[in-house]
């Protein structure tokens, strides 16, 4: 039987908030356990919880970005269950009423075409507190500082069908968080982490099968290899007679594989209730259209203006909008090669040299595009030597790595390597000249025929001139000596 893979992702993102959705205290990260929770976190008799304004502003901007539905009124809810980490007995969750609903997203397939990912709703929520086993043999410690940071969850249609339409989903959202500059996107840290809804049908069949949720991924690899894993486990169960159980299932990263967590819950189960301490959200079309005046330039349109602007492909301008660090980096170089008289840098050099050479360093080092050792205006200094043919595009790559390492611009490099290309066309005849004294037997089968042998002479030429000639024309020159 043929099987089709059914996948929504419910993805948490972490609102860049200075404060928690309910409280005062701070929400940075890597504080000493308990440190940042006050008397409304720790639930405290009494207490009672104030709505954080930016968390809602954050909440409306994503709407917007995602073209959905921002609720004039949306409604808190208390989602009830127990948990160490969780001191209220109750989480301030969104349910009936979520503040933006509806919206799409789109994201590139493998093969280079488009498909549109519907989302269901996002809603605002407190995240829980953390369970910390470390240290502590046998006993279970509880760390409330994450209690009540302030949280939207994007909770996608079922319309993904592989663990790679998953990751395209995932990463779209994850850039588009990044240029709203509502999360900081740190998936170490916990800013944005996903559950992935898991369920497979006989293909053609309309009812979806049976789900299981896979809770807290937090790296993309690990969403896809839970995916992958949690797939194949329920088509193995159903192809052997048995059935899947609706159930959430935690990742083992270190055995690569989902396993059993506790039987999942439906909604019924939390009890949900409007939060009787909360008022209702209300906000009117003047605070949304001042909102919607506040949106960057969010990554299609940025994708579409770099292909239209500097006639890039759509595989280019989709990688250099990534994120917004690179697309500013892409075009902070091309501003200053604007400014070079008599020298024009190609933009698809531009291009090819920061997703290539430099984004291997940069992955190399595990550094982000913002902490590049090789700044933008210095970049476009070593574009300029390419485009001037002082040095050739593979003596560029050198110079790169020479840069990034010591911190030096590409002209003081160049001269104290001695890395100039040789663009005189004597020296480079003269060069052909000694190859081809040097190696008759190559050139006699070369003039029988042996059309191959020419890659053989380009080697030794650019051997004999320390690889310093200038390619084209030695290519140029080269052909016509070879042809007597």
């Amino acid at each position: 039987m043929e099987w089709e893979t059914v996948i929504g992702l419910e993805i948490h993102a972490q609102l860049a908030t200075q404060s928690k959705i309910f409280s005062g205290s701070a929400t940075a990260y890597g504080a000493p356990a308990n440190a940042q929770a006050n008397l409304v976190d720790l639930a405290y008799p009494g207490v009672l919880p104030v709505l954080n304004a930016e968390a809602v502003r954050m909440a409306v901007k994503f709407g917007l970005a995602i073209n959905a539905r921002v609720m004039r009124r949306s409604i808190f809810a208390r989602k009830n269950y127990f948990y160490p980490d969780l001191p209220k007995g109750y989480q301030i969750s969104q349910y009936e009423l979520p503040i933006v609903c509806g919206g799409a997203v789109d994201i590139v397939l493998d093969d280079g075409t488009v498909k549109r990912i519907d989302v269901t709703r996002a809603h605002l929520e407190e995240d829980a507190g953390k369970s910390l086993h470390e240290g502590i043999a046998g006993l279970t410690g509880v760390d409330l500082n994450r209690a009540g940071t302030p949280l939207i969850e994007i909770v996608s249609e079922p319309e993904m069908r592989s663990a790679r339409e998953a990751i395209a989903y995932m990463k779209k959202i994850h850039t588009l968080v990044r240029y709203l500059e509502i999360c900081d996107g740190n998936m170490q840290e916990g800013s944005f982490r996903c559950d992935a809804n898991v369920s497979v049908r006989a293909r053609g069949a309309e009812k979806l099968g049976t789900r299981a949720e896979i809770k807290n991924l937090n790296s993309f690899r690990f969403v896809e290899k839970a995916i992958n894993y949690e797939v194949a486990r329920q088509i193995e169960l159903l192809e052997g007679g048995g059935q899947v159980v609706q159930e959430t299932r935690l990742y083992d990263a270190d055995r690569a594989e989902t396993r059993s967590m506790r039987s999942k819950e439906e909604a019924n189960d939390y009890r949900y209730f409007p939060d009787p301490d909360l008022l209702p959200v209300e906000i009117d079309q003047l605070y949304i259209d001042t909102v919607c005046a506040s949106l960057p330039e969010l990554p299609d349109q940025k994708a579409q203006r770099l292909r239209q602007d500097f006639a890039l492909s759509a595989y280019d301008a989709g990688v250099l909008t990534s994120s917004a660090e690179l697309a500013d980096y892409f075009e902070t170089v091309l501003e200053k090669a604007a400014s070079i008289p008599d020298i024009v840098i190609s933009p698809k050099l531009a291009a090819n040299t920061i997703m290539g050479e430099l984004a291997g360093l940069l992955n190399r080092d595990g550094i982000e595009i913002s902490g590049s050792r090789v700044a933008p205006a210095a970049l476009t200094k070593l574009l300029a030597r390419v485009a001037d043919g002082t040095i050739s595009g593979k003596m560029a790559k050198d110079v790169l790595e020479a840069m990034w390492e010591e911190g030096t611009d590409a002209d003081a490099i160049i001269e104290a390597r001695g890395w100039r290309q040789i663009t005189d066309d004597s020296a480079i005849a003269a060069a052909i000249d000694a190859v081809m004294a040097a190696n008759p037997s190559q050139l006699a089968q070369y003039r029988s025929g042996k059309d191959k042998l020419f890659g053989f002479f380009v080697g030794q030429a650019m051997k004999a001139t320390q690889g310093k000639a200038n390619p084209a024309r030695l290519n140029e020159l080269l052909k016509k000596k070879l042809s007597g």
